[in-house]
């Protein structure tokens, strides 16, 4: 009695004295680990054993052998140092693994899958790249078709200007052509007048002096 009380004593100051932070072990690849209340196999059994593979907290670690540990439930007690590991055990890691094998497996047939629709898209894209380029060259002969209609436009504009100048210069022309042509006509009836008239005079003239101009017939003396 007097044995178990000191060390429920030992373990209490042990407590007390434990440091703040404690190192994660494993216990190692066996079927049960026993955790005593001592550091000893005099010492009763606190739990029956702990499975292979269970996390506890390393709290101390003795000369004999023995290791300190607090369980994730907050039981504490000392099993050999022997069985304790800093890494999880070959099923823990393996069942670990697996699990990064799936998820890494997971993971690139998602990948994939971005893989085909990141490449869908790329085609796609490429397509209408494709389709954007011939609308670019259609619109570029249309631009230069619309341009050459354009100089030809201005082209036929400027040679309508010139005609329509040279229009009002030939009616201008014409204008002053007809004027002439009037004048010339009213002066040749005004000649005509003229004419006539003078044709008149010279007729009445004629009419009157020709017979002053006739000699005069002798008288015949025989009767």
């Amino acid at each position: 009695m007097n044995r178990q009380a000191t060390a429920g004593l030992l373990a209490a100051l042990t407590l007390l004295a434990m440091p703040v932070s404690a190192e994660t072990m494993y216990i190692d690849d066996m079927l049960k680990a026993p955790l005593r209340a001592g550091e000893g196999l005099q010492y009763r059994i606190v739990h029956k054993g702990l499975p292979s593979g269970t996390q506890v907290n390393l709290l101390e670690t003795s000369d004999s052998g023995y290791s300190r540990v607090r369980t994730g439930d907050g039981q504490e007690g000392w099993l050999p140092t022997r069985y304790l590991s800093r890494q999880p055990i070959a099923e823990d890691r393996l069942k670990r693994v697996s699990s990064q094998l799936e998820e890494t497996r997971s993971s690139l047939s998602s990948v994939r899958e971005q893989l085909s629709t990141v490449t869908e898209e790329r085609d796609q894209l490429a397509n209408t790249r494709d389709q954007l380029e011939n609308r670019v060259s259609e619109l570029s002969a249309e631009l230069k078709r619309i341009r050459s209609v354009s100089e030809n436009a201005l082209s036929l504009e400027r040679q309508n200007q010139t005609l329509r100048e040279s229009n009002q210069q030939l009616k201008k022309e014409v204008e002053v052509l007809t004027a002439e042509n009037e004048r010339l006509q009213s002066k040749k009836e005004s000649d005509f007048m003229m004419l006539g008239a003078l044709l008149v005079g010279a007729g009445v003239l004629i009419a009157v002096v020709v017979p002053w101009l006739k000699p005069a017939r002798k008288t015949d003396n025989w009767v």
